[in-house]
């Protein structure tokens, strides 16, 4: 190629990579050579002479895939523009497979990590076992130099709670996942805050605490109809709740928007578009979470590095469960 364009290879190469101390004719000719020779820039031998091997260590706790496929989809998309790749590695909760995937990544070189939770909750910080950058997504580290992507869920519980409000619902139930999770004691706390911002107060009395299962939602709509007979409106902690809570009511004899609306939480769409009535939910823009997360590892990778909790907006999906 070099030869092609009549330049010497350092020249070449310093077109090739876009560096400044080329002149625009000279960069333009070896483009052009470049072309017709269907040149393509070795990247391995690129990343090896700026000491970067161009991978991603992916490490998620969840067991099903649910939070980090999408999570991993969007970490693609924004590191795929910088030639990059990413290695997903599933723990399962086991401390022992981690450790074993932390040493084999490493072992590969890899450039920094992105570690995702299976909730919004605590995860053990690995920044001392981790030379290389990285960034927590889905989950708090316990270590409050580490940077930490989580979605907004008390602006979540927001946009559920006031839609069901705008839709002049006046007895507003939750029903929600176990007390052990920090999503669902948020998503709890910060319900009764917005219906306490309306003059409003939570239907029942209490969130009603369970799995996070179909299960759960249709035996917690069955006892909130025989106890909280005026309830009309039931915010949920995820899309499997309710979904088996508008099964439920429908046995029940309720007409679901009419008689009661219901709006779940993810958007998981197996769940929400899937169901009947398909299920007004919220969005928590995995991807992009994912996205954000490849983004401040590269602007790491570069030496400009973040430390907290950064939240993430959600956003409501209206469908029939209660519009």
């Amino acid at each position: 190629m070099a030869r092609l364009a009549g330049v010497s290879i350092a020249t070449a190469s310093k077109a090739i990579n876009n560096r400044d101390e080329v002149a625009a004719v000279t960069r333009a000719r070896v483009l052009r050579a470049a072309a017709e020779l269907s040149f393509r820039p070795n990247v391995l031998a690129q990343g090896l002479v700026a000491g970067r091997t161009r991978a991603i260590g992916l490490l998620t706790d969840e067991l099903d895939g649910r939070f980090a496929i999408p999570i991993l989809l969007g970490a693609e998309n924004a590191l795929s523009h910088e030639e990059m790749s990413v290695l997903l590695c599933d723990t399962r909760g086991d401390a022992i497979r981690r450790d074993h995937y932390l040493r084999t990544l490493l072992a590969r070189q890899v450039d920094g990590f992105i570690i995702v939770g299976d909730s919004n909750d605590t995860h053990l910080s690995l920044s001392a076992d981790i030379p290389v950058p990285a960034v927590y997504v889905h989950c708090r580290s316990t270590n409050p130099a580490d940077l930490c992507l989580v979605s907004d869920d008390e602006g979540g519980t927001r946009l559920a709670v006031e839609h069901l409000i705008a839709l002049h619902r006046k007895h507003i139930a939750h029903i929600t996942g176990p007390q052990s999770y920090r999503t669902a004691r948020d998503r709890a706390t910060a319900t009764r805050a917005v219906l306490h911002d309306h003059g409003l107060r939570l239907a029942g009395g209490q969130p009603l605490h369970g799995e996070w299962s179909q299960h759960w939602g249709r035996h917690a709509a069955r006892l909130l109809v025989a106890t909280t007979p005026e309830v009309d409106a039931i915010f949920c902690g995820n899309d499997q709740i309710a979904s088996g809570a508008a099964q439920a009511l429908v046995e029940l004899g309720r007409r679901v928007p009419d008689d009661v609306a219901i709006v779940g939480y993810g958007n998981w769409e197996i769940f929400a578009a899937d169901s009947k009535p398909p299920l007004t939910t919220v969005d928590l823009n995995l991807q992009q979470l994912g996205e954000t997360a490849a983004r401040h590892l590269l602007a790491a990778l570069d030496g400009t590095t973040a430390s907290g909790v950064l939240r993430q907006p959600c956003r409501l999906v209206i469908r029939e469960s209660s519009a």
